[in-house]
């Protein structure tokens, strides 16, 4: 079965859409240089407040810098700062001229992003410099550069970048076969995304929303459906670096929140509070969306039922810019569903040799396949393993269509485990313990956990007379993983079940 969705026109605008990312900030500023464009919700003090005229000026202030330290169109800036105003000035910047970002996680130790580094060829790392590691370890050929101003007093000019099919964005993402690889990205992929979702109704975003953005501006969830979204339609931007279920509902509240873009684990951090709490803080909230990671429909329910707010349920990938389907499409949240595909998106279901399965055939669990104008230019530096000649990209994901039409994902195509929104690859992980001595063998699997979605379990086997504790495991797994990759337990066991064939049997572990 094949569904497409091309019912819904373009709304046509006042000015010819941008044609590069940059862009989409000079139109809102251009539409309402007074309107609030970011609030960045600090620790301590108050919020943290750029109007689309500053971000603007901010934006092409960076820029300069950027073209004053040598920067070329084409050339690789890699980003490490935190979620807020600094981040966002210094990624519209970059794009602004005519670079492409490599956006890195705030907080990972050395080995995570050095290699990163390496393989991209960014010239330039725009960090705070008080996380993850020193920055002079990021070669001698990297200029490191401080955060930039988020209020400057005036800008000149920079030459327009080239936008269309220059590449935007370089997202490492483990993905289903591997690891990390940099998927390219191009404004014109970003943008087709971004149109793709105006065009359902009700739209995720309008100029009048303010939207909290809980998300890691790293990712492609936070960054696409939260960060050029709002920019996108000129909305608000409600940034919070971090979540916690209770302050964020005071947030949401003291800044008038109209939608929230979440993921599972924060569903189910305001499922598990009282009642009457979640629907007074929700109480100016319009659109409630979630997506990166599976939604458990008891959780849905149980939002719903508080809030009386339907959760509209999405899929997508880092490869598919990012959103491929929503249960937008379809007007009405279902649980256990992840809709169906957006305006201009195709997907199909095809078997393991990529042979599409019989259209009549409702309810066949096949291999997701998606084609549109939001995928990925390939994999770096060559475009390799990218969309066929045809146009079409296989997710790596299993799944079927219901009589509706939408989509239900039931497994993955590989071993991959999700904890909050993040891919963590079990064989890179299992590299880095085997790195220890002691270890004979070990196998990751994900276990299901009420916070994150997924943890990560090691099972390890000793070599003989080796002594080895768990503590230890974790701690040598802390300094050469990032957070969300370390084990939350380990187990050791005398040996490892595998297939008759010799193939380590994960199922079994995980059962």
């Amino acid at each position: 079965m094949t569904t497409a969705r091309e019912d819904c026109p373009d709304v046509p605008g006042e000015h010819a859409a941008p044609t590069d990312l940059a862009g989409l900030v000079a139109d809102a500023a251009r539409r309402d240089p007074r309107h609030p464009a970011l609030v960045e919700v600090l620790a301590e003090g108050e919020p943290k407040l750029l109007t689309w005229g500053e971000l603007d000026i901010a934006v092409t202030v960076e820029a300069q810098r950027l073209l004053a330290a040598g920067v070329a169109p084409g050339d690789r800036v890699a980003l490490r700062l935190p979620a807020g105003a600094e981040y966002c000035v210094a990624l519209f910047g970059a794009l602004r001229a005519g670079a492409a970002v490599v956006p890195l996680q705030s907080g990972t130790p050395e080995p995570e992003w050095r290699p990163v580094i390496e393989d991209s060829g960014a010239r330039i790392l725009v960090s705070d410099g008080r996380v993850g590691g020193p920055d002079a370890d990021a070669g001698e050929a990297v200029v490191t550069l401080p955060p930039p101003q988020t209020h400057p007093a005036s800008s000149a000019d920079v030459p327009a970048p080239e936008g269309g099919e220059a590449l935007a964005i370089l997202a490492y993402t483990s993905g289903t076969s591997g690891p990390a690889r940099g998927a390219m990205l191009s404004h014109r992929a970003l943008l087709a995304n971004l149109d793709q979702c105006a065009r359902l109704r009700p739209r995720p975003v309008n100029a009048a929303d303010r939207v909290l953005v809980a998300l890691p501006l790293h990712h492609a969830y936070g960054l696409g459906p939260g960060l050029l979204q709002v920019a996108g339609a000129g909305a608000t931007a409600i940034v919070l670096p971090r979540f916690d279920a209770t302050g964020a509902l005071d947030v949401i509240r003291d800044q008038r929140v109209t939608t929230v873009a979440g993921v599972p684990p924060m569903y189910e951090a305001w499922r598990r509070l009282p009642v009457q709490r979640l629907r007074e803080g929700m109480a100016t909230v319009r659109l409630l969306t979630s997506g990166a990671a599976p939604l458990e429909p008891a959780t849905a329910h149980a939002v719903s039922a508080a809030t009386g707010l339907e959760i509209f349920e999405g899929y997508g990938l880092t490869e598919t810019g990012p959103v491929l389907t929503t249960t937008l499409a379809g007007g009405h949240g279902k649980p256990g569903s992840v809709g169906a595909p957006l305006p201009g998106v195709e997907i199909r279901l095809v078997d393991a040799d990529g042979t599409p399965l019989d259209e009549d055939d409702d309810g066949d669990t096949g291999r997701v396949s998606a084609r549109g104008p939001n995928l990925f230019s390939g994999y770096w530096p060559d475009g390799a393993h990218g969309p066929d000649a045809d146009g079409w990209f296989r997710t790596g994901d299993v799944g079927y269509f219901d009589a509706d039409g939408d989509l239900h994902l039931v497994d993955r195509a590989s071993d991959l485990i999700i904890v909050n929104g993040f891919n963590v690859y079990p064989h890179e992980l299992e590299h880095v313990v085997l790195q220890l001595e002691e270890v004979h063998e070990v196998a990751i699997v994900g276990v299901r956990d009420d916070v994150t979605g997924e943890a990560v379990k090691a099972v390890v086997v000793l070599e003989d007379g080796a002594s080895l504790e768990a503590d230890d495991v974790i701690a040598h797994c802390a300094r050469n993983l990032a957070r969300f990759k370390v084990p939350v337990s380990v187990e050791f066991a005398e040996q490892l079940p595998h297939s008759p064939t010799g193939k380590l049997a994960r199922r079994v572990l995980r059962g």
